[in-house]
């Protein structure tokens, strides 16, 4: 089978937009490549969002979806043509592994595609990835943010809840850090399937749950975590806030929430206080941002 593939550089705010775009049509998900140019007056940062489209009869299946569906977006971001190049299948099976590497996240935690090799230095926790089959590889910021916070905040034996889960690289990432019990949601069953074998290839299967579907499916159940991981676009947490996802936060539980522009970070603080939630910390890589709430505890006072 024939490869067609899809480019598009936009800057860091549309690229949220476009890779969104690019995983609900492409095969495979999204990639975002960061570029950093140094000239006399700044340093420029460009985002390639790229995805693979298969050929069925002639045609790569997707493209009309994605080339309608950029137009709409180009009257919100500033958003080019769409690049196109035609890959053999040889040249696929190359083309996409090119974009991943080993990747090291704050102190201890590896992310490695599954091709590739790695010696693990003590203390490190090795999350292997397949990213030809999923979304969320630990190379957009977001998804590096929330792997920081999340090793600085997770203790073992904390239950955890993945909002969005794509490849599931939270998930099992809070597995191996001493997690338990995990449960990761999405609403895409090809993220599901993904994760699911991404969460066999870890052996984390006896921690890991994957189920589809989204918080609110879990409130008859009346489950609460420790930790509930949010990393999806800010309008998206905004919505989930405002539909109760604090409720199956712990009294004193925390809630990480990334895949925020920084323009659009005041909204998202203004969701969480208003669930009564206070941001207890804030990192930040670039032009993203994720927010560290801790649910507000109620005093006798306030009863």
């Amino acid at each position: 089978m024939d490869w067609l593939e899809v480019s598009v550089q936009v800057n860091g705010e549309a690229a949220e937009a476009v890779s969104e775009v690019f995983n609900r049509y492409g095969h495979g998900g999204a990639v975002i490549e960061e570029t950093i140019s140094e000239t006399d007056e700044a340093v420029r940062e460009t985002l390639t969002v790229i995805v693979y489209l298969p050929f069925e009869n002639g045609q790569a299946v997707g493209q009309q979806e994605i080339e309608e569906a950029l137009s709409h977006l180009s009257q919100l971001y500033p958003i080019p043509a769409p690049q196109f190049r035609h890959l053999s299948k040889e040249d696929w099976a190359h083309a996409w592994k090119k974009h991943y590497q080993v990747l090291r996240v704050g102190q201890r935690i590896i992310v490695k595609p599954s091709w590739q090799t790695y010696t693990p230095r003590p203390n490190d926790i090795v999350v292997e990835l397949d990213p030809g089959m999923a979304f969320g590889t630990g190379l957009h910021p977001s998804t590096r943010l929330c792997l920081v916070a999340l090793e600085e905040h997770l203790t073992p034996g904390m239950g955890v809840l993945d909002v969005g889960t794509g490849s599931g690289i939270l998930a099992i990432a809070a597995a191996k850090l001493g997690a338990g019990p995990v449960l990761a949601l999405d609403i895409d069953p090809v993220a599901v399937e993904a994760t699911g074998a991404n969460v066999a290839a870890n052996k984390v299967g006896h921690i890991v749950s994957v189920e589809p579907g989204s918080w609110p499916a879990l409130e008859p159940h009346d489950q609460t975590f420790d930790i509930v991981l949010v990393n999806i676009l800010a309008e998206t947490i905004v919505e989930l806030l405002g539909e109760g996802l604090i409720r199956c936060l712990k009294e004193s539980g925390l809630i990480v929430v990334s895949g925020i522009i920084e323009s659009q970070e005041a909204m998202v603080v203004k969701a969480l206080g208003v669930q009564g939630v206070d941001v207890v910390e804030r990192l930040q890589e670039k032009d993203w941002v994720a927010l560290v709430g801790s649910k507000r505890t109620l005093l006798a006072a306030d009863l």
